[in-house]
């Protein structure tokens, strides 16, 4: 055994142990999964902890917003439209009237395409507030579309479209409405076609409105907010929907994100094009069109952290690192480990798997 193949190993394990540790101290949690990828270290982990096991899906959080976006440039590739489109173009008039009036001005006619993606559009979150109605009504139930309309009745804008910066899964409940105008097929079957199918991601499906591919599917892992178990509240598919509604294996996400760095979703002039037209989301994380990008930032950010990819608040991850060419895919199913999880993916595996040369 060469001593290189030893350190790999003395890391996996090491990987092992943080992860399995970082779970079981935890009373918050009851599973977890960590997929890590590098051909280039020369390994494959694939682990889960907890009740579940390696073959269960996940719910991924908003994880699924880079799913939306790779949809969205795939018919922007297709000629199907534009990321300069205003969104006005697709919309029911009814759903965009007034959608957004910022001091007394009405700037619903300037969102582009390009605002809702990279979460300038100066919109409200539908989300985080309607989570507070459905977690006190176990028969909470609204669609995409209604959730809209509560968002625009109840809550104002931040800032003009393109003049700043604000996280929403609003924008992302356009995107998958946009979505479906364009293909004239459900936002759920479009995610189908265009990329479980192709890609043969047969353990991947849309949080209660899809089944997966292959029929013998292991059930959903159970994610939890508050001691809540929201895994089969059915209204809370529309909370999420094209905000990250994807449920998918480690297997499956890497098949997707393969597929991604290598230029088989979108050509590589699109890709970077969804990187680029970024904007400030936080210290050292910079957001394109549904892509966080993790920079250098002296003592804050080490250059060893650059990575792309996106987070979701049940700490799950889908992260790429073009130095070492691997990937970094997990979840915590707990809303606890919003920031955590990336935390952890970052200081526990990442830091690790440097020391393998």
């Amino acid at each position: 055994m060469s001593v290189q193949t030893k350190q790999t190993e003395k890391v996996i394990s090491s990987i092992e142990k943080s992860f399995i540790k970082q779970v079981q101290k935890d009373k918050n949690l009851k599973s977890a999964f960590l997929l890590v990828h590098s051909e280039k270290k020369g390994i494959h982990l694939n682990i889960a902890e907890g009740e579940m096991n390696v073959n269960q899906p996940a719910y991924m959080a908003s994880v699924g917003k880079i799913f939306t976006s790779v949809l969205i440039s795939m018919l922007y590739e297709n000629g199907q439209l534009s990321f300069e489109d205003r969104i006005t173009k697709y919309l029911d008039q009814e759903l965009v009237k007034q959608l957004h009036v910022y001091k007394g001005k009405d700037y619903t006619n300037e969102i582009k395409i390009k605002h809702l993606l990279n979460q300038t559009s100066g919109l409200y979150d539908n989300f985080r507030p309607l989570l507070e109605k459905l977690l006190n009504d176990p028969n909470f139930t609204m669609s995409p579309q209604e959730t809209i309309i509560w968002a625009k009745t109840h809550q104002t804008p931040h800032f003009p479209p393109g003049k700043g910066f604000n996280y929403t899964d609003t924008n992302y409940h356009l995107l998958g409405l946009i979505i479906e105008k364009i293909t004239g097929i459900p936002f759920h079957v479009a995610m189908n076609q265009y990329i479980y199918q192709p890609l043969g991601m047969m353990n991947s499906s849309v949080l209660h409105y899809s089944h997966p591919l292959d029929e013998d599917t292991q059930y959903l892992a159970d994610f939890y907010i508050n001691n809540n178990n929201l895994t089969n509240h059915k209204g809370y598919a529309g909370l999420d929907y094209a905000g990250g509604g994807v449920v998918s294996t480690g297997e499956d996400m890497l098949k997707f994100m393969k597929a991604l760095t290598t230029y088989q979703l979108v050509k590589k002039e699109t890709l970077e094009k969804m990187m680029n037209d970024k904007a400030k989301y936080g210290v050292g994380i910079e957001y394109g069109y549904g892509i966080m990008q993790f920079k250098t930032v002296p003592l804050l950010m080490p250059k060893l952290f650059n990575v792309w990819g996106h987070a979701g608040a049940t700490g799950a991850y889908l992260f790429y690192h073009p130095k070492m060419d691997a990937y970094f895919i997990g979840t915590f199913n707990d809303f606890s480990y919003e920031r955590k999880g990336v935390k952890f993916m970052l200081m526990k595996v990442i830091n690790q798997l440097r020391k393998i040369k």
